[in-house]
């Protein structure tokens, strides 16, 4: 179960949004920028250090997660989809892969693969030149 995003550690600001909205397009912030500290949060330590950790253009060298949200008209629904990405980037670091553990192949597996590569051998003879006798 991963640990939910607090919404008091959460920054919201309002930013205008790009691209094209008519007349509101100039007048109304809609876009939401979110900052997220991950230093400064109430997650647990090994998912803050999984977090830091990730190779994510949305995490800056300081520790801090910046979402910009825009697809919406209205601010509450970009809020609503930046906590969302958050909540999923968040979910992302809190699964601990599993460690895998190297075994060898059995004995029928190396069988087939070694049956395996002598027909498409004998495949690859029949390409050759055709002599006539």
């Amino acid at each position: 179960m991963s640990p939910n995003v607090v919404d008091s550690e959460i920054e919201f600001s309002a930013v205008r949004a790009q691209g094209p909205g008519g007349q509101n397009v100039n007048k109304v912030s809609s876009a939401v920028h979110l900052r997220f500290d991950i230093a400064r949060s109430s997650l647990p330590a090994a998912v803050k250090e999984r977090l830091l950790a990730m190779r994510d253009q949305r995490i800056t060298d300081e520790g801090v997660v910046v979402i910009k949200a825009q697809s919406a008209r209205t601010q509450e629904r970009n809020k609503a989809d930046a906590k969302a990405r958050l909540q999923a980037l968040v979910d992302l670091a809190a699964h601990v892969p599993v460690q895998r553990r190297a075994t060898k192949p059995t004995y029928g597996s190396r069988q087939r693969r070694l049956e395996a590569k002598g027909v498409r051998a004998g495949i690859k003879a029949l390409r050759g030149k055709v002599t006539e006798r």
